[in-house]
């Protein structure tokens, strides 16, 4: 197959792009920025580029996005342009190549201001069901760039699957608190309980998702490592998550105080990622067990992927906070 990947340059596009080049099929990266991953240089803005491109595909894996740490730096226009008319370019020119799948990589950060409930309220259960409720342009353009897949699914027939992944990216967290206040590794480890995916297992998400969206149509499913938690604990995670963990995970509190780690004291949302395990036969392996045991033993809990990607920020310079224009 002839796979097309946007966005080559970035954190998932490179892992793509690298997994891909070591199976049967043939892979085309594309991204704005030259990387050892892109073979075309171009923006998806750009129809007549994404035409070129699109030439002799069968699958699209469309990552090319404006992400939230550009809401501060980048304009409302810049992001309808990147991630709408440019994911209109690709839905366009892959119905006319008769492209067979078509996976667009979205962002839980889609659901806003949902994944806050009122003080007072038992922390958010987020499955596909929960709706939307945008935040920023980053969020707004990221669902209509969603509804346009599901347009092309019914007006086109082009088989479309949307993953709402949730965090994979290597940098320190883009909130100015989180910074101050945890280690740096520590404050990830803590999100695999509820909101962080391991890279290798996102890529194997798309790679799935590429192959069954013939024979589901479309769909839309979140992509966070699997949670230990349940909905009897969603009450507690918001006043005492350390110790609903203790009772999840009781092997964590040694090994976290080995480290001088902290848990965070309260989660206001858990993602739940069953409907992919169920219609991809997705089985993310890099969970929060996964990674205590790999402490335990002194190893490095990430993927051998994750490793290979690192870091590479969002912007092409450092600001007074870091890599982050804002706390």
């Amino acid at each position: 197959m002839k796979i097309l990947v946007t966005g080559s340059a970035g954190h998932l596009g490179e892992a793509l792009v690298r997994t891909l080049q070591q199976t049967h099929h043939t892979v085309i990266g594309i991204d704005i920025l030259p990387s050892g991953f892109t073979q075309q240089v171009g923006s998806i803005v750009d129809r007549n580029f994404v035409r070129r491109c699109m030439a002799g595909v069968e699958g699209v894996l469309h990552t090319a996005t404006l992400h939230k740490p550009h809401v501060s730096t980048h304009s409302r226009q810049d992001f309808v342009d990147t991630n709408i008319t440019g994911t209109l370019n690709l839905l366009e020119e892959a119905a006319r190549a008769g492209v067979g799948a078509f996976v667009f990589t979205s962002t839980t950060s889609a659901f806003g201001d949902a994944l806050t409930p009122p003080p007072g309220v038992p922390a958010a259960w987020i499955t596909e069901a929960v709706t939307p409720v945008s935040k920023n342009i980053y969020g707004v353009t990221k669902v209509a760039a969603e509804e346009l897949c599901a347009l092309f699914h019914r007006n086109h027939k082009l088989a479309c699957l949307v993953l709402r992944t949730s965090r994979f990216f290597s940098e320190a967290d883009d909130s100015q608190e989180i910074r101050q206040t945890y280690d740096e590794y520590n404050a990830k480890v803590n999100e695999f309980l509820y909101r962080r995916v391991d890279i290798e297992d996102a890529v194997n998400a798309h790679l799935l998702a590429l192959e069954k969206a013939p024979a589901i149509g479309f769909g839309r499913y979140i992509i966070s490592a699997t949670t230990p938690f349940t909905p009897d604990d969603l009450l507690d995670l918001r006043t005492d998550a350390p110790a609903v963990l203790c009772r999840r995970v009781p092997t964590y509190e040694a090994e976290y105080a080995r480290r001088n780690w902290r848990m965070f004291p309260n989660i206001e949302r858990v993602y739940v990622n069953q409907r992919a395990r169920q219609d991809l036969g997705w089985r993310p392996h890099y969970d929060f067990t996964h990674v205590i045991d790999k402490l335990r033993a002194d190893n490095d809990p990430r993927s051998p992927l994750a490793r290979a990607v690192g870091s590479k920020g969002y912007h092409a310079h450092k600001f007074t906070e870091g890599s982050y224009p804002v706390g």
